[in-house]
């Protein structure tokens, strides 16, 4: 938690789409996050139904299949995984 306040991302948790939103948005730029970012509707549909918790890196392809899952975070995010999985799935150039 230390480390939220030091970088400003402590926030009640929201109470509707709108404050979550917000709240997303915030992180994002409060963090300096480059990569894009989608947010899960309030219900956390997509976060039960991927086993989101704890955290996992999930590459999506273009069929909507899941083309890489990785370990539990943040000891199983395997850069050269993610970077292997990538280049399969737009194709190495």
């Amino acid at each position: 938690m230390q480390s939220n306040v030091k970088d400003s991302v402590v926030f009640a948790s929201p109470k509707n789409e709108e404050e979550r939103a917000y709240i997303a948005g915030a992180c994002v730029r409060k963090l300096g996050i480059k990569f894009p970012a989608v947010l899960d509707e309030f219900g956390n549909s997509t976060e039960r139904a991927y086993t989101g918790w704890p955290d996992r890196i999930y590459l999506i392809d273009q069929q909507g299949r899941v083309a890489l899952k990785t370990a539990p975070g943040p000891f199983g995010f395997k850069p050269d995984l993610l970077g292997t999985a990538l280049a399969r799935v737009v194709g190495a150039k």
